[in-house]
């Protein structure tokens, strides 16, 4: 089944050109011109990723990101106008998975859509390694669900393939910049605060197990077992 990505953008002109190279790739997809208008659809119809203007009318992205992320983890890339870090750490914070500074290449657009769409039921390992576990804590990487206690926890995707990585590597320091490369690849060119922030929301979201996951100082990140 073609997956469906809903177009949030009040420039005509980009939402087209954008909207033609998804249909070109084999998706579906659907427009919005405001938040408005993309949070009816959001909320009527199924969608598999977001592309999500920061600046529009009625409702900007930094709302219409807030109101997905009490229902849903879908994958959300954001487009700014402008490269300021702190628009790109806000967005995070709100669960964005991804950003795209304007103008952008729509190829690049594309590509960031597919790694996310792609890295959501790709997790190639074997039938033994499926679910990994710690303690009460429990990742699903077949059904993309996490567990503590036995209660599913809502990650978005980037907090989802952050702690899949560092429980992998299980008392292994991992540095901000291999989470980097993990998560969006080489050419990513944002502040490595973002991780910081990803990082944050992931601990708080996991409660009693937070404390797993170790900072190193001046190193990275170290997911640890603890009794």
């Amino acid at each position: 089944m073609r997956e469906t990505i809903l177009i949030v953008e009040d420039e005509d002109i980009l939402r087209e050109i954008s909207k033609d190279y998804f249909l070109d790739a084999g998706y579906k997809v659907l427009e919005a011109r405001n938040g408005t208008e993309a949070l009816t659809l959001f909320g009527s119809l199924n969608v598999d990723l977001v592309i999500l203007d920061i600046m529009m009318p009625e409702l900007d992205g930094w709302t219409v990101c807030k109101k997905i992320r009490e229902t849903s983890v879908v994958p959300i890339i954001m487009l700014t106008a402008r490269s300021d870090e702190e628009d790109t750490l806000l967005g995070f914070e709100l669960g964005a998975d991804d950003y795209v500074t304007k103008p952008f290449s729509p190829r690049v657009l594309l590509a960031r859509a597919k790694r996310l769409l792609t890295s959501q039921v790709s997790h190639p390992l074997s039938e033994n390694h499926e679910v990994l576990t710690s303690n009460d804590l429990e990742v699903d990487l077949r059904s993309h669900t996490v567990k503590v206690e036995g209660k599913v926890i809502a990650l978005t995707h980037t907090e989802f393939e952050i702690l899949t990585y560092l429980m992998r590597n299980k008392n292994i320091v991992v540095s901000r910049e291999q989470l980097i490369i993990k998560i969006w690849g080489y050419d990513y060119a944002g502040d490595d605060r973002t991780i910081n922030t990803h990082i944050r929301n992931l601990r708080h979201k996991l409660g009693k197990r937070a404390n797993q996951i170790k900072t190193v100082v001046r190193a990275g990140y170290k997911f640890e077992e603890i009794e």
